[in-house]
């Protein structure tokens, strides 16, 4: 598995799916590092969950070698550990040198504003592992999300408001990425467009209706991207083979247009 045939949103979607089909907690973790340890690249990555006496009560890794999993549970017991129980650690990055370097993190799973666990990694090489802070950030959200369906599945309030959070947290990255892949493009496209009809009247006119057409189109296209960006309360309509997708109408009459 490498990068050129798993994206950061499919991670996503294959965690949110696992934890909703009700997957052991340790499967979906275990998982879960597997995929993004494989995507960002990471030597080691772990996950370690506690209770409120602070005991472990969860804990997986996954590792290209013994000696990163060692080197990993190293900074957890001498450095991560202990800046959160002194100091209020909630998440760090960090850097060290040496051939190759590596970059280390520890992000924190929350619930109801308790840290109830954290997600570390390690990454060696000039790649550091920042560059992904949006997958790991939304990674902790979907691992805390499934902590709390298993064991708070009871309230039903508290776990729709998880659920609608993320949710909305993993609309907004696909509407983010969907405007700067899609937006880039389309911007080349609809120049053209705009510039070959400047010369419409040197054009056929069959030509020129038909770059309208494109014009329209392309135009459409960037609306919906909009609105994708600026969906706030998202919800769902049935598409025609039975599946949801999330419904992007701006409520106008398409058949008046």
């Amino acid at each position: 598995m490498n990068n050129s045939n798993i994206d950061k949103f499919e991670i996503l979607s294959r965690l949110a799916k696992a934890g909703s089909s009700g997957k052991d907690l340790r499967e979906v973790s275990d998982s879960a590092l597997s995929l993004a340890a494989e995507y960002v690249g990471l030597t080691a990555a772990a996950l370690h969950l506690w209770n409120e006496k602070n005991e472990l009560i969860l804990s997986v890794d996954h590792a290209k070698a013994d000696s990163a999993r060692k080197r990993l549970a190293g900074l957890e017991n001498d450095l991560f550990r202990s800046l959160r129980n002194n100091s209020g650690l909630s998440s760090a990055y960090m850097s060290f040198d040496g051939q190759p370097p590596t970059h280390a993190f520890t992000l924190p799973l929350k619930f109801r504003g308790r840290t109830f666990g954290a997600l570390i990694g390690l990454q060696e090489g000039e790649k550091t592992v920042v560059a992904e802070d949006d997958l790991l950030e939304s990674l902790t959200s979907l691992l805390a999300l499934n902590f709390a369906v298993d064991n708070y599945g009871q309230d039903s309030v508290a776990t729709e408001e998880l659920v609608s959070k993320g949710r909305r947290e993993a609309i907004v990255e696909t509407a983010v990425t969907v405007n700067h892949e899609i937006n880039n493009p389309l911007t080349a496209i609809l120049g053209n467009i705009q510039l070959l009809l400047l010369k419409g009247d040197e054009l056929d006119p069959s030509l020129v209706q038909k770059l309208r057409v494109v014009e329209q189109s392309a135009l459409k296209i960037r609306d919906v991207t909009q609105r994708l960006l600026k969906l706030t309360t998202p919800k769902s309509v049935t598409y025609t083979d039975g599946t949801n997708m999330i419904d992007l109408s701006d409520g106008k009459d398409e058949g008046s247009e």
